[in-house]
């Protein structure tokens, strides 16, 4: 057994970019270049024990610690302080868990498709402070208001004319409170920019995967399938925003045009619009421009609610990371409400936030929904939550109204037409599902990969089970949920055994999951296709 432990462990370590120092037993000491990938390393391994059977996974329940911290390599070992904190907490992890050191923590919280436990600080041997330490607790996966971070994919498709990818702002220093803002002032200017049906945009996620990296705009055009490429730096002086804008043809170098602007806060979406007109019309012409302007949305009457809000949004992008993360992000929306009850967008993203929490109750929340559309009925945001809102209710009539409306408001949003499709799917429309997800990838080839799990259960849907599995198996890292939907593809394909050993990898990391828990947030609209998939995932093992 010891010696199919280290061949699962040498295995999982090399695939995730990672190398084995030193071993002892079913211990071993490895390094990665990638904190997320050490993480993914960690449960690829505990899986693939999973994968060994019952009794084999009981009988061995391997104890992670991993830490960030330089090291240094003498000959075959790995030595530095750090090595010894990881040991620590490797030592005080509970059987079978995974930990983390918060240095570690920090890193990957942006980027991480998994669920933590905050445990507080703790002590160790030798080891003068304490260290906060984080558990990890699951798979994130997805819901329908929004998903959790994820990579995204390769760009595969010949570029748009008019295409453009707006690189996330960058700030001097490395000030939180300017990084929060330039990041959420990229967001607006994205949002605002997807409302033009002529223009290709790059998807946040897309964009945003080329954060902090100073790529040459050459590389991020090829990369991404885009011709533009806008770069900008902002800076946030009390009052004061000073924003400094280059928006260049990728596939030639040439500068299209440079620009510095200075603005009171006050006037921030004063110089949104006019950074979101002039990239029209310079891409676009002034028809289109001008016609969507009389359709922008209601700004803030209060820029420090705006503020809060942004705060809040910068918390909730990292979705359900940590409980106490999506309770501060729903604070946050709560004084942006305060401060500004007049500003819908607030009470869109409350709900979205809040939807992460286990507590969550839709019959209580979705108040919040109603007052944003009430207040600003052209966000498509906003629609689409209502939509997701109306599906867990079982109202799909209204789902549909309100899904349709988001797309019709931001037709250039790849997000919005990949998360529609997730609707036809469970309402039994699997060709219409699988049509906007590909006019999702075709306007964005770097779609988040939880798009193929969405094109796998648009499969499912029509009944293709050994797409589904062709979908979920391209999958860089797979989820609970995408394991989930293989299981039930796998049992109706008569494969028992490897639905059984596929679904030993989903409790593995998800131990808390049960048929009852997740057939309540997957809204079939057919209950009989609800109480066959919750059948077959019991009998591929799965608590009731």
């Amino acid at each position: 057994r010891l010696d199919i432990c280290q061949r699962i462990m040498a295995e999982k370590v090399k695939a995730r970019g990672g190398r084995i120092f030193n071993r002892a037993g079913d211990a071993a000491l490895a390094e990665f270049t990638s904190p997320i990938e050490a993480v993914r390393a960690a449960v690829d391994i505990r899986e693939g024990l999973a994968g060994e059977g019952e009794e084999f996974a009981k009988t061995i329940l391997l104890r992670f610690g991993l830490h960030l911290a330089d090291v240094l390599v003498s000959g075959d070992d790995l030595i530095g302080d750090g090595v010894n904190i990881a040991a620590r907490i490797q030592q005080g992890a509970d059987p079978g868990g995974i930990h983390l050191s918060q240095a570690l923590f920090e890193q990957i919280r942006r980027n991480s498709p998994f669920a933590f436990d905050d445990l507080g600080e703790q002590r160790f041997k030798n080891i003068s402070e304490p260290m906060r330490i984080y558990r990890l607790r699951g798979h994130m996966g997805s819901h329908l208001f929004l998903s959790a971070p994820s990579q995204p994919q390769t760009a595969s498709h010949p570029v748009h004319p008019n295409s453009l990818a707006v690189l996330p702002f960058v700030s001097p220093g490395e000030d939180e409170d300017q990084r929060y803002f330039a990041e959420g002032l990229t967001e607006e200017l994205i949002l605002e920019l997807a409302r033009f049906r002529k223009l290709h945009l790059a998807s946040r996620s897309a964009s945003f995967s080329f954060s902090g990296k100073n790529a040459d705009p050459s590389k991020i055009t090829a990369a991404l399938g885009v011709r533009y490429v806008l770069e900008g730096q902002v800076r946030r002086i009390g009052d004061r925003v000073r924003l400094s804008l280059e928006l260049t043809n990728g596939e030639t170098g040439h500068n299209v045009w440079a620009d510095r602007m200075t603005r009171e806060f006050s006037d921030l979406f004063d110089l949104l619009d006019e950074m979101t007109m002039r990239i029209a019309a310079t891409l676009l012409g002034r028809v289109e421009a001008d016609a969507i302007e009389e359709a922008r949305k209601k700004r803030p009457e209060n820029m420090n609610g705006y503020d809060f809000m942004l705060r809040g949004l910068d918390l909730h992008r990292v979705g359900g990371i940590t409980y106490d993360n999506t309770r501060a992000a729903v604070g946050w929306f709560d004084k942006a409400i305060d401060e500004d009850p007049t500003y819908g967008p607030a009470y869109a993203w409350r709900i979205c936030a809040a939807s992460w929490l286990p507590e969550f109750d839709v019959s209580k929340e979705r108040r919040y929904i109603e007052r944003a559309l009430e207040l600003d009925p052209n966000n498509p945001e906003a629609q689409r939550i209502m939509g997701a809102v109306m599906m867990l209710e079982g109202n799909f009539e209204a789902a549909k109204y309100h899904h349709e409306r988001a797309m019709f408001l931001s037709p250039s949003d790849a997000y919005i037409l990949a998360r529609c499709a997730a609707y036809y799917s469970f309402i039994g429309e699997p060709s219409r599902a699988l049509e906007l997800l590909a006019k999702a990838e075709d306007l964005d080839p770097l779609l988040p990969v939880w798009c193929i799990e969405e094109r796998g259960i648009a499969h499912f849907s029509a009944g293709r089970f050994e797409k589904v599995l062709q979908a979920m198996n391209e999958l860089p890292a797979q989820t609970s949920r995408s394991r989930l939907y293989q299981c039930a593809a796998e049992i109706a394909l008569g494969l028992q055994e490897a639905a059984e050993v596929t679904m030993k990898k989903a409790v593995a990391v998800n131990p808390e999951l049960t048929a009852a828990e997740f057939i309540k947030k997957e809204t079939w609209r057919d209950p009989a296709v609800r109480e066959r998939l919750r059948c077959d995932l019991i009998r591929a093992g799965l608590p009731q």
